[in-house]
Formats: structure tokens, C-alpha cells, sequence
């Protein structure tokens, strides 16, 4: 046992070894949660599968730096991970809980009218929507877009 605490450390007295140490194993164990996460986690970037990786990201940097105890700030990031995983498993089913964690697209623009409710809700300005535009759907005005959807990531559909 001696050895282990030779080289993990224990507490925040932590020597630049020991805190390296600490900082390959937290990667390999955090890749494997990442993994049990899934691959919506970094592929779909939203509010939903941001906050698992912040979240990680937060608590398993205090296992690195010896602010909290290895073993149950490893068994908290793997309760996230199980719950985030759980949630979006009960996203495939239920519409409830998918508006509940996602929220629903905006129509911003549609055949020649703005919905300026929905700029506001999306918190977008109009010149914000024609610089969207510009770099979607290289166009510099609406005059041939026919739909323009706010998505529930934050990022914006072009239809022509």
C-alpha cells in the first residue's frame, strides 16, 4: 500500500510526480466514461451532452489536483455518466423528456417573414441572422432563402 501512496500521493501536498500520476490514470478512466457516455456526448454538441463534459471535466480535475478523494470523485463522475446516458436513452422514447433536455428548433424566417419572438427567444439580432446566412448558405440577403430554423444546439438551418 505504500507504494501506491509513493505514487499517487494522498491529499493536496501532491509532488509533481504524483499529481502527473494521477493525471494518466483520471485520462484512461475518463476516456472509458466518455465511452459508457456515448458518442452523441461530443457529436450532437448540445446543452444536454455539453454538461456531462463540463461536468467531467470539473469534478475529475479535483481527483488530479487531491481536492477530494480519488475513489468517490471517480464513482460521482460514473453516476453522471450513467444518469446522462439513462436520460438520453429516455430521449428515444419520450418526446416529454427530449423538449424537457433539448428544447425545440425556432423558426426564424419563413416565405418572406421574420419571426422577430423567436430572434428574441433565440436571443439573436437581425443582423446576427443575415450574418448566418452569409456563412450557411453563402447568400447576402433572404431574398432566395425560403426557411431559416434555429436549432436546438443554437446553430441555424438555411432551406433555400
Amino acid at each position: 500500500m505504500d507504494i501506491i501512496y509513493n505514487i499517487f500521493g494522498q491529499g493536496k501536498d501532491l509532488t509533481m510526480f504524483q499529481m502527473s500520476a494521477r493525471a494518466v490514470v483520471i485520462y484512461l478512466i475518463t476516456l472509458i466514461l466518455i465511452r459508457i457516455s456515448g458518442r452523441r456526448t461530443f457529436g450532437k454538441k448540445s446543452a444536454f451532452d455539453t454538461t456531462i463534459v463540463i461536468i467531467l471535466g470539473s469534478v475529475m480535475s479535483r481527483a488530479v489536483v487531491g481536492a477530494s478523494a480519488f475513489v468517490p470523485t471517480v464513482a460521482c463522475c460514473l453516476v453522471f455518466v450513467l444518469l446522462h446516458r439513462g436520460i438520453a436513452w429516455l430521449r428515444i422514447y419520450s418526446k416529454f423528456v427530449t423538449r424537457l433536455t433539448q428544447g425545440a428548433p425556432k423558426i426564424l424566417y419563413r416565405n418572406g417573414k421574420i419571426h422577430r419572438e423567436n430572434l428574441r427567444v433565440g436571443l439573436m439580432t437581425y443582423d446576427d441572422l443575415k450574418a448566418d446566412v452569409r456563412r450557411k448558405a453563402n447568400q447576402s440577403d433572404l431574398k432566395d432563402v425560403k426557411e431559416i430554423h434555429l436549432e436546438s444546439t443554437g446553430e441555424i438551418s438555411v432551406i433555400k
